[in-house]
């Protein structure tokens, strides 16, 4: 490739970047705080026999509610009280943290997608009828997209893709290796942690724009 290709090259980018944003489909940010979920052992280990979650509100996607029973979060430097559970109850347990959560526990937990806990970060929970300790369940949420077939199809992308994001606020972010989980039963968010939303300035209503497609195609 000679150096006037590469130059148009980067002179599309460049004008891609520049040009208005108010056509570009966007997609709204979600701030997902450290929360709990739990299976229904542990639900009845650290609650009672028997125990149901009791909803607090209802969160974006469907069928989810944050409830109002909180944990204390316990790692071998510290612990973080009222750290709340999400419903409903879940095939295993899964503690999801910031970063900055995780030093004032002192613990390591690895970037993963919800779900893949093995080799994750031990941890402690205490609730009001007992406490359990888990060999692994701690993890830092992969920053991902929740979104439906139909909005898959307008971003032009597909279940489990990583793309990237540009964040628009007063400090514009892009983020890379955002995952994209596509499903019915989704309602369409992307889904940031307290450390990544302080650092893009967040504010409500904030929203981003997927910029994978058009990286690809300048680039083949």
């Amino acid at each position: 490739m000679n150096t006037e290709m590469i130059q148009a090259i980067v002179d599309q980018v460049l004008v891609q970047y520049q040009q208005p944003s108010a056509n570009v489909p966007k997609v709204p940010i979600g701030v997902s705080a450290r929360h709990v979920h739990l299976s229904k052992q542990h639900l009845e280990a650290l609650f009672g026999t028997g125990y149901e979650l009791t909803k607090k509100g209802d969160l974006s996607q469907p069928g989810q509610f944050a409830a109002n029973e909180t944990l204390l979060v316990v790692g071998p430097k510290g612990s973080i009280e009222k750290v709340r559970i999400l419903g409903p109850a879940r095939g295993a347990t899964q503690v999801e943290v910031s970063q900055t959560d995780a030093i004032k526990l002192g613990l390591k937990p690895p970037l993963r997608e919800s779900g893949d806990l093995e080799g994750s970060s031990p941890v402690t929970l205490v609730g009001p009828k007992g406490s359990i300790h888990l060999s692994e369940g701690l993890i830092l949420a992969q920053c991902h997209i929740h979104m439906r077939p139909e909005d898959a199809a307008q971003f032009g992308v597909k279940n489990g893709e990583y793309v990237q994001v540009k964040i628009e606020s007063n400090r514009p972010i892009l983020f890379d290796r955002v995952l994209i989980r596509v499903s019915p039963r989704y309602a369409l968010e992307m889904h940031i942690d307290t450390d990544e939303a302080n650092a893009a300035l967040y504010l409500q209503g904030l929203s981003g724009i997927i910029l994978k497609n058009e990286a690809r195609s300048l680039g083949e």
